[in-house]
């Protein structure tokens, strides 16, 4: 009974934070006034758990560089004190600030735990029975990913921790001081840094987020799942000029787009298809059409006889960012592609297409209104090399 109680429980936190986002937390300044995360929306924000007499509190120069640099284009680096990593953060409010500015300079804000109401403030704790309930929504967001085992310090960290427990890195808790979250200006919380990253790579991070266009880039994911809702006309047309306006090879544009706004064409030919995939369609039960649901698609098509696709590659690109721009959810399709080239009972939906005789259709783009925010799958930065 009690372990049924306790799963209960922990289903209620998991739920209870998942219907939170980063701007319905409070915490309070050095004098125990209570300040609304809300107050930082717009911002991109560098989260931190900091220490005065940690191998790591050289770091706070380091920060304090990318808020001089940064901050003016709309960075804020909220410092949180805490004491659960060797006790590595001693002295009180004041002496903790006093030390931070006289050795480091630091001028962004040093932010604390407290009830509301209560005119105190402590240190924070981000792990345990009193883990703060903004630590606990951020590392649900971004869990451990692992420290540099490529470095020295990464190395020593990896081996002092698992010595302590042989599976300390299947577990989201926070591993040391220094943990950085890094916060988009729409409150995602994008990327999870440990001590040992370097600190090159937070600045990247940082520079991403501060530029619309990069962050736009960053935050695009493939969406399965859509609101029952349309897109809007116009809307359309902007995500058809912006992928007309790719680049192509002598600007030959070897591209022919058709957006299907016509639902009963849709639902036709979806019917064909839940007709010849009965089981598969069976065991989804939020099947609703064969677009991963979407409410609109947007086919591209290139020439029958090959060439093109690098082109109508970056064409769909090019859409799919401008609708990540705009609100929209996007999905690259091949599956649906192949079932209407070879299913002569689908003939129907290529014929209402209107595609040349000279073209083919290549992949079909799903465009709706989100009714998911995936997260991002892990990157290998290992394919990549610098040749200098």
């Amino acid at each position: 009974m009690k372990r049924t109680l306790l799963c209960l429980s922990a289903i209620v936190c998991v739920l209870t934070l998942s219907a939170q986002g980063i701007y319905d937390f409070q915490v309070k300044d050095k004098s125990g006034t209570d300040v609304p995360l809300a107050q930082f929306k717009g911002k991109v924000l560098l989260i931190v758990n900091t220490a005065t007499r940690c191998g790591f509190t050289r770091q706070y120069s380091e920060l304090e560089a990318l808020y001089e640099k940064y901050h003016d284009e709309g960075l804020e680096i909220l410092d949180f004190p805490c004491n659960q990593f060797g006790q590595q953060a001693p002295g009180t409010v004041e002496e903790i600030q006093q030390f931070c500015t006289l050795n480091y300079g630091v001028r962004f804000p040093q932010l604390y735990a407290g009830r509301t109401g209560e005119a105190a403030s402590t240190k924070i704790e981000v792990n345990g029975d009193n883990t703060h309930p903004l630590y606990a929504y951020l590392k649900s967001q971004q869990g451990f990913g692992g420290f540099r085992t490529d470095s020295d310090m990464g190395k020593a960290m990896d081996t002092m921790l698992r010595r302590q427990d042989s599976a300390y890195d299947k577990n989201p808790d926070i591993k040391w001081n220094f943990t950085k979250f890094l916060i988009a200006r729409d409150g995602r919380v994008v990327r999870r840094y440990e001590p040992t990253d370097d600190m090159s790579d937070v600045e990247v991070g940082i520079g991403t987020e501060l530029n619309p266009v990069l962050s736009n880039i960053m935050a695009r994911r493939s969406v399965r799942r859509y609101l029952d809702k349309p897109v809007e006309h116009e809307k359309l047309q902007t995500l058809a000029m912006c992928g007309i306006n790719a680049p192509s090879g002598m600007n030959r544009q070897p591209w022919i787009v058709r957006v299907v706004e016509d639902r009963k064409l849709i639902a036709d030919v979806t019917e064909v298809y839940r007709q010849a995939n009965a089981e598969q369609v069976a065991r989804d039960s939020n099947f609703k059409n064969m677009f991963r649901n979407a409410p609109n698609i947007i086919c591209v098509c290139t020439p029958a006889n090959g060439g093109g696709e690098l082109d109508a590659g970056l064409l769909g690109e090019n859409i799919m960012l401008a609708a990540q721009a705009m609100g929209l959810g996007t999905c690259c399709l091949g599956g649906p592609v192949r079932f209407l080239l070879a299913n002569e009972k689908a003939r129907f939906f290529i014929d209402k297409l209107e595609i040349p005789a000279d073209y083919k259709l290549n992949y079909i783009i799903a465009v709706g209104y989100p009714d998911e925010q995936p997260q991002a799958k892990p990157r290998d930065a290992s394919r990549v090399k610098f040749i200098k």
